[in-house]
């Protein structure tokens, strides 16, 4: 029996800030079907601790905001998507405050915090340290008041559906059930990939699954080399891989090696403000010189009340682990965080299959470059979430043809297949696959070691081509695939740019403002 039909207006893949804002654009426009991989509260949104960067102190300027931005994404900036998002980011800011999101203050005034590599205090925060939870419950409670805009959770999408070039749906695994969901427009809003390395503060579904299956589909894929790694998670036995804020060494915490010599000042005249490249290659170069798995974070200099109110949840938490961060270093050891790669899109979510839409981490708007600026994506989200909405109504109302009448095609509606050529383990290689990535194409990396990579992942070449109806070996294939992606766009980039380096080509190369990108093939090229 093949699977189940269903058809709606628009198509929501993901349920974090950039899904979430797309939705309530589309719910005045028609039927939004919102799809999330697990609850529609687990996303990377719910995880960003340390705030939202927007230019609405009375200190700061939207100018300001764009400069900073773009000296962080180090010549790979777009700069009309930057303009675009520190333009708008305060009046989108202020309707999410409409809508009740609330941020912390000082009397009447809203708070703002700082966090390295900007030159202002623009960060705004909630309950100290749950800004990506309150703007999370914000959104949610605002989608559901729109009668328009259905949910269905714990759905995976296996593959993007294509006709004639254009995107009328996708393949969706829920439960046990195989359903084809046509629609007029879809949006990926997926989140990104952290999970590839062993690693991350990012959440268990974060596979890369949107950047794999729009690959798949033909979508031009791009800057796939550069992960930002964030400089402080927690490491401690037991302990899970706990991102501690930017905003602690805002606020004056600062790192020291396992000899309690604090370090950054001799890598950085900004020291721990520098950006999070710079800070996360000095936290190994001293890792490395003193032969540790970990340096030290440490606040115990700062006031305890103040430390305890502005970072609560990392308070709480670390207690949990015996670590008072208010008397104790805190051991910490970098994290991969944040892709600024992924589906290449413009300024209005548009990728390069016509129905296909994308935004937030899944999609490379050009806004990062080749490093993140600390806090912006939760802005982009923002904005872009909301441009693409706006832009997937307007091509719904263009003459296009109803999807619905692709229903009897059965390349479409035929059930997939489960089988595969070869026997495997799928968590073995699951595990030997992220400990691989983390190891040989993590923070600092060099032919050898990407070679070694390429040659690794070559081997699970049957993998990714094969269809599967289980959800965790769809994600292996989607993990192996990105995987890729990113080897051959780290061995390509013969040069060191933003947050990718090579040990091997510590200049900036002899394309350093040019981007990478893969479209229908496993080799990239260079575009402008």
């Amino acid at each position: 029996m093949g699977p189940s039909i269903k058809t709606v207006d628009f198509l929501v893949i993901g349920g974090g800030v950039a899904g979430l804002r797309a939705a309530i654009e589309l719910a005045s426009k028609g039927s939004v079907l919102v799809l999330t991989k697990d609850t529609i509260s687990e996303s990377s949104t719910g995880y960003a601790q340390g705030g939202i960067a927007v230019a609405l102190s009375d200190e700061d300027e939207v100018c300001i905001h764009f400069e900073d931005t773009i000296k962080a994404g180090d010549g790979l900036c777009r700069e009309d998507a930057v303009r675009a998002m520190v333009e708008e980011g305060p009046g989108y800011i202020l309707e999410l405050i409409s809508w009740g999101a609330e941020f912390d203050r000082e009397g009447s005034k809203l708070a703002f915090t700082m966090e390295a590599a900007h030159t202002r205090r623009r960060i705004l925060h909630s309950h100290g340290d749950s800004t990506g939870k309150e703007v999370e419950r914000a959104l949610i409670k605002k989608v559901r008041t729109y009668p328009s805009i259905s949910r269905y959770d714990f759905a995976f999408t296996l593959d993007l559906i294509i006709r004639d070039n254009k995107c009328i749906g996708a393949t969706v695994l829920r439960g046990d059930s195989v359903i084809n969901i046509f629609a007029r427009a879809i949006i990926l809003a997926t989140g990104g990939a952290g999970q590839l390395f062993s690693r991350t503060t990012n959440p268990m579904i974060t596979t890369g699954d949107g950047i794999a299956i729009a690959y798949r589909a033909g979508a031009q894929i791009v800057d796939m080399e550069f992960i930002q790694f964030h400089p402080t998670t927690l490491y401690s036995r037991g302990a899970p891989q706990f991102l501690l804020s930017e905003a602690m060494r805002g606020e004056g915490a600062v790192l020291r090696n396992i000899h309690g010599k604090r370090f950054m000042p001799e890598y950085h005249e900004k020291a721990e403000l520098a950006s999070r490249d710079t800070v996360t290659r000095a936290i190994v170069s001293e890792m490395v010189l003193t032969k540790a798995k970990h340096v030290y974070l440490d606040l115990t200099h700062l006031e305890k009340d103040f430390v305890k109110k502005r970072f609560p949840q990392i308070y709480s938490t670390c207690l949990q682990y015996d670590i008072d961060i208010t008397e104790d270093k805190i051991p910490v050891c970098p994290a991969a965080h944040y892709i600024m790669g992924g589906v290449s899109t413009n300024l209005h979510g548009e990728t390069s299959i016509e129905g296909l839409f994308a935004a937030g981490e899944v999609a490379c708007t050009g806004v990062h470059g080749a490093n993140r600026l600390a806090s912006n994506s939760l802005l982009e989200g923002l904005v872009f979430g909301a441009r693409t909405g706006k832009k997937a109504a307007c091509y719904m109302n263009k003459e296009n043809t109803d999807p619905t009448l692709y229903k009897s095609d059965n390349k479409f509606i035929t059930e997939r297949e489960a089988s595969s050529p070869a026997s495997f383990d799928a968590e073995k290689i699951r595990s030997s696959l992220r400990q691989m990535m983390w190891k040989k194409t993590g923070i600092i990396r060099c032919e050898k070691s990407l070679t070694a990579a390429r040659s690794w992942l070559r081997k699970w070449d049957f993998i990714m081509n094969t269809p599967f109806r289980n959800r965790r070996e769809s994600e292996l294939s989607n993990m192996l695939t990105v995987s890729q992606l990113i080897t051959e766009a780290a061995l390509f980039r013969k040069g060191s740019v933003g947050a990718h380096y090579r040990s091997d080509f510590k200049s900036r190369g002899d394309q350093p403002e040019r981007h990478t990108a893969f479209e229908g093939s496993s080799v990239p090229e260079w575009i402008d």
